[in-house]
């Protein structure tokens, strides 16, 4: 199981989470390619923290909507989100490259997230960007989402994600942040939630219900509360039930996920 985090988030002076400590516990790095959040010194100085932990790198785009932190829906013409997210990647790849690494994986964030899970045009709209600037890039989402079907039908690697701190509705969708416990805070409890998930293939959802869940990664979210403690937590409790926490890259799992 791969342990993934959002991490470079900040802007100018404006920090948000640990970066450094929750490098020393997840295998992937989801890097704000500026958009949503970033910019190239928060970039830059991910990356070479990314690179001496010998975590992977990816790519965390968004829309272009820096107030919003890119939690709202921007309808903007395929074309044009193509081009924005061409631009996200070679950003962030060259800030890799500068540090010894290089980007493996592309990760939506926030509504571009959501969107890509039933928006066809968007979707292909980024697949193409994905494709056209490195079609060995992995592509990381929720089970189902149209983007990823699209991304498959493309040919590129496609891998199921599930959160940690995150509620989920019956029907095996994320509860809106807008509604109470929708963002999960107990790590003791999340953590026996993800040794289920990975275990089992399970979650309960907040009404109580099973939910059936495909995940590849488990994500904790570096701007939750506790956000340290939370993945130090999933990560110990995985490990000592047995499940490997390992790199979404690992040329293994490439073999297994291939097309």
């Amino acid at each position: 199981m791969d342990l993934n985090a959002d991490l470079g988030e900040g802007f100018g002076h404006w920090t948000l989470g640990d970066d450094a400590t929750l490098l020393t516990l997840v295998t992937s790095a989801n890097i704000a390619c500026g958009h949503h959040a970033g910019d190239p010194d928060t970039m830059r100085r991910t990356c070479a923290l990314a690179a001496e932990a010998d975590v992977a790198v990816g790519a965390h785009i968004g829309y272009r909507d820096l107030p919003g932190f890119g939690r709202r829906f921007i309808d903007v013409a395929p074309d044009t989100l193509t081009n924005e997210v061409l631009a996200q990647l070679a950003m962030l790849s060259t800030f890799a490259r500068t540090a010894g690494t290089r980007v493996s994986y592309v990760k939506p964030h926030g509504a571009l997230y959501n969107t890509l899970i039933r928006h066809e045009p968007q979707a292909d709209a980024v697949v193409d960007a994905v494709r056209l600037f490195d079609p060995s890039l992995a592509v990381l989402g929720p089970p189902g989402a149209v983007w990823l079907k699209r991304a498959s039908v493309a040919g590129l690697r496609t891998w199921h994600e599930a959160f940690a701190d995150r509620a989920y509705t019956s029907a095996g969708t994320l509860v809106p942040r807008t509604e109470p416990g929708a963002v999960l805070r107990n790590p003791t409890e999340i953590a026996a939630r993800c040794v289920q998930l990975a275990t089992e293939g399970w979650v309960r959802s907040i009404t109580g219900h099973p939910v059936r869940l495909q995940a590849d990664s488990i994500c904790v979210h570096g701007d939750t509360p506790g956000a340290t403690s939370i993945a130090r937590a999933v990560r110990t409790a995985l490990e000592a039930a047995g499940v490997e926490v390992t790199r979404v890259e690992s040329p293994l799992r490439h073999a297994r996920h291939a097309g």
